[in-house]
């Protein structure tokens, strides 16, 4: 368990300054006006070139759109479990340990979602209501990731059928490839954008499994 702490918390590093460094790209590199209303963007020849071939779709965008409700629903499903222990329990201190993480994990990923939307690094490749809107990272992405990611975990670890374990897995999987394809194809984020929010999504997901492996290290 001590090693995998490690390890995670190692994985949780490396994706933050990969994360980093992508920021330091898109603000100083290839950096051309080929956004709407002369808007700036960074990696200028790789987004332009995808933003080129992929285009604008309106069916992907709904497609997409949706699997952010089924994210937060599963955060909605945990909190719930909580609520039951406690009332079930009558105390606090008997409340699941990693029930009392999962919620500081939703804390610190919504904290990162408003920290962007202040900062607006770069905005989408088309217009929003005929307004720019902020892109960088992608929220959809790092927030669906997320959510979908620990709700395996969760499961896995909670569900004691190996069939209910592995269905439920493949089905937070299948979710999270069809909501970060689809986002994507939709044509409303650069890909930067969507690299983006998969990488400080999975430095997120690194820090949670790090303080996970040390909980259960310590009972």
């Amino acid at each position: 368990m001590k090693k995998r702490t490690g390890l995670y918390s190692a994985l949780a590093a490396m994706f933050a300054l990969a994360f980093l460094v992508l920021i330091f790209l898109i603000k100083l590199c290839d950096v051309v006006a080929i956004g709407p209303l002369g808007s700036e963007i960074g990696l200028s020849s790789v987004n332009g070139a995808i933003r080129d071939a992929i285009g604008y779709s309106e069916l992907w965008y709904d497609l997409s759109e949706w699997t952010i409700f089924a994210a937060l629903g599963t955060a909605a499903l945990f909190c719930a479990l909580g609520l039951w222990q406690l009332i079930r329990r009558k105390s606090l201190k008997r409340v699941d340990a990693d029930i009392y993480l999962l919620g500081g994990f939703y804390l610190a990923v919504v904290a990162v979602y408003l920290l962007f939307e202040v900062l607006s690094l770069n905005f989408r490749p088309v217009l929003v209501d005929g307004e720019l809107e902020a892109s960088f990272p992608s929220s959809h992405v790092m927030i669906v990731g997320c959510m979908l990611f620990v709700c395996a975990h969760q499961l896995y670890h909670r569900l004691r059928s190996a069939i209910l374990r592995i269905s439920s897995v493949a089905a937070c999987v299948a979710l999270l490839v069809f909501a970060l394809v689809g986002r994507l194809l939709s044509g409303m984020h650069w890909f930067t954008d969507i690299l983006g929010g998969a990488l400080v999504g999975a430095a997120l997901v690194c820090c949670y499994l790090a303080i996970y492996s040390a909980i259960k290290r310590s009972k």
